[in-house]
């Protein structure tokens, strides 16, 4: 196996390692188990390898080698932490796609992962501030994300950012996870 190929290994296992422990926090142990499997998929995993760098998703290295990430396409596609995963034809006659209302146990993993994704690619420098603000920097440009869902998630970061990661860990098991949720799973 490549240097690359075993740093690439290590970044997606590191993560997925990190979401698991983030997500049995919560009592979410089926989706942490199952976090980002697809990664090892020969879909995602050579692309990652030959695009690995290190300090940012491979995702993007392809995407701007190429003009589109393979790899993302096939990553979305089949794991539901991804508000990408719930875009649908719409209903009304303003818009073509839109975005589904995601259930809250998604919604929660979704953070998780977010957490983790800074956690990794920022090593000491991480705070918990950092997954908000990379959120905010692109929050007006997600308009295909159900605004429930976009809701959901930002007012998570925020008590990350403003609380703690033990105090937002405590509401995603003890209240957010116990609300009533979509009807679809």
């Amino acid at each position: 196996m490549s240097n690359k190929a075993w740093q690439h290994f290590r970044t997606i296992t590191r993560h997925k390692n990190m979401v698991m422990y983030y997500c049995f926090r919560v009592g979410l142990y089926r989706q942490g188990l199952l976090h980002d499997l697809s990664k090892y998929s020969p879909a995602e995993f050579l692309v990652g390898c030959r695009y690995y760098q290190g300090d940012r998703s491979p995702n993007n290295a392809e995407r701007e080698d190429i003009g589109v990430s393979t790899s993302w396409l096939h990553h979305k596609g089949r794991n539901r932490h991804h508000f990408e995963y719930w875009v649908d034809y719409s209903l009304d006659k303003e818009h073509v796609i839109m975005g589904a209302r995601m259930p809250r146990r998604y919604v929660a993993e979704m953070v998780m992962d977010r957490i983790s994704a800074s956690r990794n690619y920022l090593g000491d420098a991480y705070t918990d501030q950092q997954p908000l603000e990379y959120f905010l920097k692109g929050k007006e440009k997600l308009w295909f994300i159900d605004p429930r869902t976009k809701r959901d998630l930002e007012g998570l970061l925020r008590i990350l950012a403003d609380h703690g990661e033990e105090k937002m860990l405590w509401y995603v098991k003890k209240r957010y996870l116990k609300m009533p949720d979509v009807p679809y799973r």
